[in-house]
């Protein structure tokens, strides 16, 4: 799991999120420690992480090719993952102007998390890259303009970077100026990965 932030807004929406995959393995108690640190902001550099690796002998590999935001159909939709107990669970955020919906995925099983409208932002991450985000938004944030806070979003990404190697340096960013009619077309961008809801759709999904 690490980071996507999303301001959602009456003129528009943006959306930005990190590219940073990493792959643990070696034995699970060791990768269950380092997640642990990591995520909860005990390692702050990439040597650190590395570092901490060897000792509890666990083997990376850290990828920053992975795009975790995209724009379809005048909808933004971001998604982190996390695996625990087994499964993978990914959290997605879809938003457009002056709305979003947040679902957790897993497997088949969709369950509605949130939505609501407009007027503000959403950070999905781990509890370190979170923190530092809300912390950014709270400090910079006046009640601006969309590009008021395009601004923010990435400042908040680069701040997150900064401080926790969970987070890539680079980041990729999505904007939106339309109003989508969500429930349809979460359900269609679903249906596209075999992902059936129920007939009564998002309102059944937890």
């Amino acid at each position: 799991m690490s980071l996507v932030i999303a301001f959602v807004g009456a003129r528009g929406a943006v959306m930005a999120g990190d590219m940073r995959e990493i792959s643990f393995g070696g034995d699970p108690a060791g990768v269950a420690k380092l997640e642990e640190e990591l995520y909860c902001g005990r390692i702050s550099t990439d040597e650190a992480l590395h570092e901490r690796g060897r000792a509890l002998g666990v083997v990376l590999v850290v990828r920053d090719d992975k795009c975790k935001v995209r724009e379809c159909g005048g909808m933004l939709v971001g998604e982190v993952g996390e695996r625990g107990g087994g499964e993978a669970r990914r959290r997605r955020l879809y938003a457009a102007a002056d709305g979003f919906v947040m679902l957790d995925i897993i497997g088949q099983t969709v369950t509605r998390v949130s939505s609501g409208s407009g007027g503000r932002f959403i950070v999905l991450g781990n509890e370190c890259s979170k923190a530092i985000s809300q912390q950014t938004i709270a400090a910079s944030w006046k009640r601006g303009t969309l590009e008021d806070a395009v601004r923010i979003v990435i400042q908040a990404m680069k701040r997150a970077a900064a401080a926790s190697p969970s987070v890539s340096r680079s980041a990729s960013v999505v904007q939106t100026p339309r109003r989508v009619d969500l429930k349809t077309a979460v359900a269609e961008d679903l249906r596209r990965e075999g992902i059936a809801l129920p007939p009564t759709g998002l309102a059944a999904c937890g």
